[in-house]
């Protein structure tokens, strides 16, 4: 079993580790597949730290999966195994990923920050923090990047992470609403 190191601060990747990140997610979606890939090997502290991580897939610019850990329960690496596994197989949105798919399918890694839950939303910086809204069983996220995708302003992204959640658009209003925001390392 892999030693298991809880993150002391948030600490930037290297191009290194980004790298291996990577190879990691590209060596499980194409083990899945069949493909006898192994995942790199790495000594990297950081890479053993517990991080929240998403995993997106892009095919020709769109969307094609996108799964991930909130917080911190596995090692950033086998994390980003799993999802990656989890966003090519097991997004409900989207049909398995195909092996003839491999050649134009794009990784995309976000190494989240803890959250911090925040009762001003001027706090929110739009291109910076995702977000999270929790209203009773009701939750749902969405990275820095969406954002800045959508070209939305604060408001229009706290609507849309309401959505996400299933909420009303103007649930982020209710002080029964939860909200936290992150950073994330994209790559």
């Amino acid at each position: 079993m892999a030693e298991e190191i809880a993150p002391s601060e948030d600490v930037p990747l290297t191009e290194d580790e980004k790298k291996t990140l990577h190879q990691i997610a590209r060596a499980a979606i194409e083990k899945q597949l069949g493909n006898k890939t192994d995942p790199p090997k790495t000594a990297s502290k950081t890479l053993k730290e517990k991080r929240g991580a998403f995993v997106s897939l892009h095919s020709h610019d769109r969307l094609r999966g996108c799964i991930g850990y909130v917080h911190g329960v596995k090692p950033l690496a086998d994390t980003i195994s799993d999802m990656a596994v989890a966003a090519a197989f097991q997004d409900p949105r989207f049909s398995p990923v195909k092996k003839d798919e491999l050649p134009d399918l794009d990784i995309e890694i976000s190494v989240l920050t803890p959250m911090r839950k925040i009762d001003d939303i001027n706090e929110i910086e739009v291109g910076k923090h995702g977000l999270m809204m929790i209203k009773g069983a009701c939750s749902g996220l969405l990275l820095p990047q969406v954002a800045t995708q959508y070209h939305w302003d604060r408001d229009t992204f706290l609507a849309q992470t309401c959505n996400k959640a299933g909420l009303p658009s103007n649930a982020w209003q209710d002080r029964n609403t939860e909200i936290y925001i992150f950073s994330a390392q994209v790559f």
